[in-house]
């Protein structure tokens, strides 16, 4: 008897239940069924690696009694499949073959799909369909990767066949009962260039299709069938909730980074106990080391961020400036970053879609402009205490100096666009290696940011805002009283960009002023 091999928490390719820790997603693929069921064409456009592929598997594997199930990929189609019609043609029915036949469907079934020496077209391939679909089970197609080779007119005469054959099912014609199409780029959305020297247009025939409005993100509950899941082959207890929580917190449940985050925990981080991985310091320890590290979803975002100057833009501002930029997907530049889950909404405005990307982003950033001359050369052992604690007062008392010594004589536009880059600048090599940082995205606006400081095992709550006199001074310090009492921290940091004529008396001021409130303090300081 062969022996079963360990579960694992996968992050490439599809997710097998056998083999892998996966959430129970049975809600959505019900929805997901109901679609189907209603006869629906749609189409599944999601970011890269999120579970899109691992979903039609699912798929195919509850319905395969009830329907016939043609699941195919136009991965590896070369641009030579779809030069001609024949060519086409002959690459899409030896893909349906090679399925039906790695399915487990009757001989008989293949039949339909096999081509003839003779010329081979769209008409043929009409025929082929209408003919196979002509059986006791209704027939279904998944198409993955759709949008692959997707940049042609094949592929939209392709389109036009399918949704001809929809619209004739009310007259009668026998075809697919439901197509669904799935790839990262929104197919009713194709920009199609047919020539070189001709301008992208939007042009597809995929009108047909039915919105598809089901959230593929993971949810708390979600993720916690993956950890008890786990839990239950291990010799030992967690508290799954808690870890889950902490998940989501970091992930919004994009199901790649969820996945991530627990290979580390199970099989990456070193803990003096191992159950000591599987606890929200465990979790933040993980994405620390992601996030020194790189990866797919990484690097398509740093070459986006490279290659459109306009976009680029567009992220920085959100980030740095705190642009309230509402969202509306007609926009290119949200279009992009919605197409490779960079940019979701909230509350009708663009966000960074979770706290890993935005971190990600802001040590891009911070990076770039780190090289290019805005970094600040400080020694970090001079904020490091004797038992290796951070000194956060240190932290802020320092760069409140160098603010003084180096960027006094800069314009007050400057600083008010640069300054929280700059702490930023000045913090990474502090906490680089045993640290990280978190920019809470509910705070992130023109006039404040709540910044959580992982180092070790402490966490520090930094607060930055802009100053606008006395009682908004106020106001920022309740802020701050409020969330360190969310995270149950007793003691928090107010640094406050001041821009205004007179700001040294300002300085002099409110600088250094412990407040103390329901046992709790702040140490606030102006620049």
């Amino acid at each position: 008897m062969a022996r079963e091999l360990k579960k694992r928490f996968n992050i490439t390719g599809t997710c097998i239940p056998k083999k892998h820790y996966m959430a129970d997603t049975s809600q959505k693929l019900r929805q997901i069924i109901q679609l189907i069921e209603q006869d629906s064409y749609f189409t599944i456009n999601r970011a890269r690696q999120y579970g899109k592929t691992t979903t039609l598997l699912l798929l195919w594997q509850k319905l395969k009694e009830k329907y016939i199930v043609i699941n195919i990929s136009f991965e590896g189609m070369g641009i030579d499949a779809f030069r001609s019609e024949d060519a086409f043609v002959r690459s899409f029915c030896g893909r349906v073959e090679k399925n039906l036949k790695l399915s487990g469907y009757e001989n008989a079934l293949q039949t339909a799909w096999k081509c003839k020496e003779t010329q081979e077209n769209l008409e043929t391939l009409r025929d082929r369909i209408i003919d196979f679909c002509t059986n006791e089970k209704e027939v279904l197609l998944f198409i993955d990767e759709v949008d692959k080779s997707s940049d042609n007119q094949m592929f939209l005469n392709f389109l036009g066949l399918l949704r001809e054959l929809y619209l004739e099912r009310a007259m009668g014609t026998v075809t697919f009962k439901s197509v669904i199409l799935s790839g990262v780029y929104d197919i009713k959305n194709l920009k199609l260039k047919l020539r070189p020297d001709e301008e992208q247009k939007y042009n597809s025939p995929w009108n047909i299709a039915a919105d598809f409005r089901i959230d593929m993100s993971f949810s708390v509950p979600e993720i916690l069938t993956m950890l008890e899941e786990y839990q239950n082959v291990q010799d030992f207890t967690f508290d799954t909730m808690s870890v889950a929580q902490e998940i989501f917190r970091y992930t919004s449940g994009y199901p790649f980074l969820v996945s991530l985050i627990c290979l580390w925990l199970d099989e990456r981080l070193e803990c003096d106990l191992f159950k000591d991985c599987w606890t929200p310091w465990g979790v933040r320890t993980a994405v620390r080391e992601i996030l020194k590290a790189t990866n797919t979803l990484f690097d398509d975002m740093a070459k986006n961020l490279e290659n459109n100057r306009v976009f680029r833009q567009f992220v920085e501002g959100l980030l740095f400036g705190g642009n309230q930029i509402p969202f509306k997907l007609s926009n290119p530049e949200i279009n992009l970053g919605v197409t490779f889950g960079i940019i979701s909404e909230e509350e009708g405005l663009c966000k960074i879609s979770n706290i890993i990307f935005e971190t990600y982003l802001y040590d891009y950033f911070v990076t770039d402009k780190a090289v290019n001359g805005l970094a600040i050369s400080t020694p970090r052992t001079q904020f490091i205490k004797e038992d290796g604690c951070l000194d956060m007062d240190a932290v802020l008392d320092k760069f409140q100096e160098l603010m003084k010594t180096e960027y006094r004589k800069e314009d007050e536009a400057f600083l008010e666009k640069q300054g929280r880059l700059l702490f930023l600048c000045f913090l990474k090599p502090i906490i680089n290696g045993k640290g990280h940082y978190v920019v809470e995205p509910q705070t992130r606006n023109d006039t404040r940011m709540d910044i959580a400081i992982f180092y070790g095992r402490e966490e520090f709550i930094v607060e930055l805002k802009v100053w606008h006199g006395f009682q908004k001074h106020q106001e920022g310090l309740a802020q701050l009283l409020s969330y360190m009492e969310s995270r149950n921290q007793k003691r928090g940091w107010l640094l406050t960009f001041c821009f205004l004529a007179g700001r040294e008396k300002t300085i002099k001021d409110y600088t250094k002023i412990v407040t103390c409130a329901d046992d709790r303090e702040i140490y606030s300081v102006v620049v």
